[in-house]
């Protein structure tokens, strides 16, 4: 039996990347698991058969738009109605723009702050009541260095990431005296898919080959030149809903490879 046996998570934004590693690290401890985010549906469904089949967990996806807050209260829902309740939150889902302050449009801001906060606040008002009836719930939020430090043209990311820090450390102060937990993590650079688009444009922009850019992107930031794994993230998710972490309330946690040491 997994640490997790029997709980169920909701992790948003796991179809690739950081949360898709979450999700495996959680299901391989037991943890059925409702899977969320865009993709081709072909792509989706062998997603979620392979966890299903591969640690004889349930898993079921939810295609709600983090922009929303009615599709992300449907989510919560949803996972009640098929997985019988929500244990586990896993609020990772981000987009990204990078831009000057004064030429950072509008629209492209209001995306990043509602994908990177709003959502969050939103899953956790809607899945919160059903854990502290339960004593019992772990809230994990995949901030960024960004929620800790900040870099220039990433405006509405940094103030996001900053927001979504500040947002834990009030949930976890509102539940200290219960079982539920809330915590964030910090990843600095882990290689997904919206960091190597970030690479690309910095290959296309300097005229260099993409290793080479790769290797600067390290090189500016994280002292390590190694890049976070999302199985790294995944398994510091799961320590954070065991035992071992009741007491871990309001930390922001970075995994970083020494980029907020500096």
């Amino acid at each position: 039996m997994g640490a997790l046996e029997g709980r169920v998570a909701i992790v948003t934004g796991s179809t690739s990347g950081i949360g898709l590693g979450i999700a495996r690290s959680l299901a391989a401890e037991g943890c059925s698991i409702l899977l969320n985010g865009f993709g081709e549906p072909e792509t989706i469904e062998r997603l979620r058969a392979e966890l299903a089949a591969r640690w004889g967990v349930r898993v079921a996806y939810s295609s709600a738009d983090m922009r929303r807050p009615d599709e992300i209260e449907a989510m919560v829902g949803q996972a009640r109605h098929e997985l019988g309740r929500v244990d586990i939150l896993v609020n990772n889902a981000g987009i990204q723009h990078v831009a000057p302050v004064h030429e950072f449009p509008v629209e492209r801001w209001d995306d990043v702050i509602a994908v990177n906060l709003s959502a969050a606040f939103h899953a956790i008002r809607t899945a919160l009541p059903q854990m502290l009836e339960r004593n019992w719930g772990r809230i994990v939020n995949i901030a960024s260095a960004h929620g800790l430090v900040a870099s220039v043209h990433k405006a509405a990311y940094v103030a996001a990431k900053h927001g979504l820090v500040g947002l834990t450390k009030v949930v976890a102060l509102e539940t200290a005296e219960t079982g539920v937990t809330c915590n964030a993590i910090c990843p600095g650079w882990v290689l997904t898919p919206l960091v190597q688009k970030q690479i690309d444009d910095r290959a296309t922009r300097g005229g260099i080959p993409v290793e080479e850019a790769k290797r600067a992107l390290l090189a500016e930031k994280q002292p390590s030149r190694e890049f976070v794994t999302p199985e790294q993230i995944g398994a510091l998710t799961v320590f954070l809903c065991s035992p071992a972490a009741a007491e871990i309330r309001g930390a922001a946690l970075p995994v970083d490879g020494g980029w907020t040491a500096q």
